[in-house]
């Protein structure tokens, strides 16, 4: 893997992610014993954000610092990316300073493009299409609770065209997990990505779209769902508030998946929106060990690209 880029887990193969995750559960016991591991020494990661963060940025700049590297942070402002210079500029000035780029972006023909000039690697910390350092840490928070992806079901509910449905698609269908999406008409997965995930998975996972939240929760061994309203949308939100109002994950919506069903959240969340409190709070949650787990996962991808 060394040298790649990261723009979307269609890049990955199963067997590439499994070596991802299986460096992780190594470096979060490494972490747990407080046993060094700073395999990375001198490295440098720069990473570009359009939009703000907590867990990508924090989770980036503690994991390379723990294993002897450095990142450092430019928002948009701080570059003459966009204004006076191309982002295939900015790509081959940036590759003689640095080891490694990531970009948080809105256009993920951005990302795109700032590897296709990059001489280094490119890490896709988030675009409007996609969120494939998420769904990673998703995966390895999974493995960790139900020791298997073989015969799962993630019900997934909200926004289907956002980037942790589309992520979801490319993930599940390597790995062999069943996906169910819940998401009103209107707000359906990219046609492409889907078409190319149901390819993928063939005839080992099952992959259905569909209107009814009860549907995609019965006998789910996991719910995952996201903030209706995302960073761009805002002028969105009040119709988005009334057309996903019946995706929400309350205690009536979860009596229908399996009894040691767990919750997974991307965060940050709305609370009282698309989930409640009694929900994020119980003892199906697991989102603040999946945001824990981003630190972990991360550190196995630097390590394997750099």
């Amino acid at each position: 893997m060394k040298g790649k880029n990261l723009l979307c887990l269609k890049e990955l193969s199963k067997e590439e992610i499994e070596k991802i995750l299986d460096l992780a559960r190594l470096f979060k016991i490494k972490n747990l014993t407080g046993e060094e591991h700073r395999l990375l020494p001198g490295k440098t990661l720069g990473m570009i954000f359009a939009k703000p963060s907590t867990r990508t940025r924090i989770s980036f700049e503690v994991g390379l610092n723990q294993l002897g590297g450095t990142a450092f942070y430019y928002g948009v402002k701080d570059l003459q990316l966009g204004r006076s210079e191309s982002i295939a500029d900015t790509a081959r000035t940036l590759s003689r300073y640095l080891d490694c780029l990531l970009i948080r972006t809105f256009s993920h023909q951005e990302a795109i493009e700032l590897a296709k000039y990059a001489t280094i690697p490119v890490i896709n910390g988030l675009t409007d299409l996609f969120h494939p350092c998420q769904i990673l840490a998703d995966l390895f928070t999974i493995y960790e609770k139900k020791n298997t992806f073989k015969g799962l079901k993630i019900a997934y509910l909200g926004d289907g065209g956002n980037n942790i449905a589309h992520s979801l698609l490319q993930a599940c269908s390597k790995m062999g997990i069943d996906l169910f999406i819940a998401s009103p008409a209107g707000f359906m997965p990219n046609s492409e990505i889907l078409h190319n995930a149901r390819k993928i998975a063939a005839d080992h996972s099952l992959i259905k779209i569909t209107e009814n939240p009860e549907e995609a929760v019965k006998n789910a061994d996991i719910i995952y769902t996201d903030i209706w309203t995302g960073m761009g949308q805002e002028t969105e939100e009040t119709i988005r508030s009334t057309v996903f109002k019946k995706y929400q994950v309350n205690r009536h919506l979860v009596k229908k998946a399996k009894e040691n069903f767990i919750f997974l959240h991307c965060l940050p969340a709305r609370r009282g929106e698309e989930v409640t409190d009694e929900i994020a709070d119980s003892e199906h949650s697991v989102i603040f060990t999946q945001a824990e787990n981003r630190l972990h996962v991360q550190k196995a991808l630097l390590r394997l690209l750099l």
